[in-house]
């Protein structure tokens, strides 16, 4: 009887009420609300409009890793060899023990590296890449002008007690 509610209401969270009336104890403690439509959607913050991947134009291999991590990475076939048949682009992911999230890994660098290999400077990638050098070209040229009003500061305090001891 209870399922058939939970199913029928999907999805489904489970939230504390954050008033609590002690002198009833009837009132349950934990309710069901149901998601913001927000959840379900929202995906990356920054999410990209790459094209998907067709799994007929990619060959998959697993191979051994190596690195830290012991045994359990260097004797187990969990580095992920993807290779993109019609442009011959080749990604090697072996950034976690799991073969699962290799795979995801190896398929998301594939996606961002055939949207500049397409695309070149118009890619998503590509200007986001300008963009981050441009704020930083622009955050070192800003602390450079605090650095040079600081020395310029110190320079005219310095100056000052030359003045005021010829004075007196």
């Amino acid at each position: 009887m209870m399922l058939s509610s939970v199913k029928s209401s999907f999805p489904m969270l489970l939230s504390r009420i954050s008033q609590w009336d002690p002198s009833s104890f009837a009132r349950p403690f934990l309710t069901l609300k149901p998601w913001p439509l927000c959840i379900l959607v929202s995906g990356k913050k920054d999410s990209l409009n790459l094209v998907p991947l067709k799994e007929e134009e990619l060959e998959e291999q697993f191979v051994r890793g190596h690195g830290p991590g012991g045994q359990a990475t260097n004797k187990t076939s969990n580095c992920v060899v993807l290779k993109h048949l019609s442009s011959g682009i080749v990604v090697k992911c072996h950034q976690t023990r799991s073969v699962e999230i290799n795979r995801k890994r190896a398929r998301e660098i594939m996606q961002k590296k055939l949207d500049v290999f397409y695309n070149g400077e118009n890619s998503e990638i590509w200007t986001r890449k300008r963009e981050a050098e441009r704020m930083k070209q622009e955050k070192k040229k800003k602390a450079k002008d605090i650095l040079e009003k600081k020395k310029q500061f110190k320079e005219s305090l310095a100056a000052c007690p030359q003045e005021n001891s010829e004075t007196a």
